[in-house]
């Protein structure tokens, strides 16, 4: 629904505001990012796991809309909770893993057949997708 069909790029770096305050350059948006105070931080914007979870929340949000829109669905408003936590895996060896928790509230006159499938389109949108299997993270130095 909200694809991505080109590869994204901003910047991010130090801004010299605390100890660890991010300035991103995403298009003509500036954010900041900083840790909260118990982590060093100044608390000056959202931690690094927020953004990741607004990112999954708005893709959410937006894909249902969108999907409601082109079924003419009575649907009046979506909203999204999310929660990040690190949970032991179970698995022998494989040590704590991430869980994301996401709280989908749908207000309008929709069916339960409708209800159930807006769950399974949020289940595929494209930040739900990208993050389910595991994410491929190739870095390499500046030269």
């Amino acid at each position: 629904m909200t694809q991505h069909d080109h590869a994204s790029t901003l910047t991010i770096g130090e801004n010299g505001q605390g100890r660890y305050q991010q300035s991103a350059r995403v298009g003509r948006h500036t954010l900041i990012a900083d840790e909260p105070p118990a982590l060093g931080g100044d608390d000056a914007g959202p931690a690094p796991y927020d953004y990741l979870l607004t990112a999954l929340g708005a893709c959410t949000s937006i894909t249902l809309r969108m999907y409601a829109e082109i079924k003419k669905l009575p649907l009046r408003s979506v909203s999204v909770d999310l929660r990040h936590e690190k949970i032991e895996s179970g698995i022998e060896g494989q040590g704590r893993i991430d869980r994301i928790e996401r709280v989908i509230t749908l207000c309008g006159e929709l069916t339960q057949e409708q209800r159930a499938r807006m769950l399974e389109i949020a289940n595929k949108c494209p930040m739900h997708r990208t993050l389910s299997p595991g994410v491929r993270i190739e870095s390499r130095l500046a030269d």
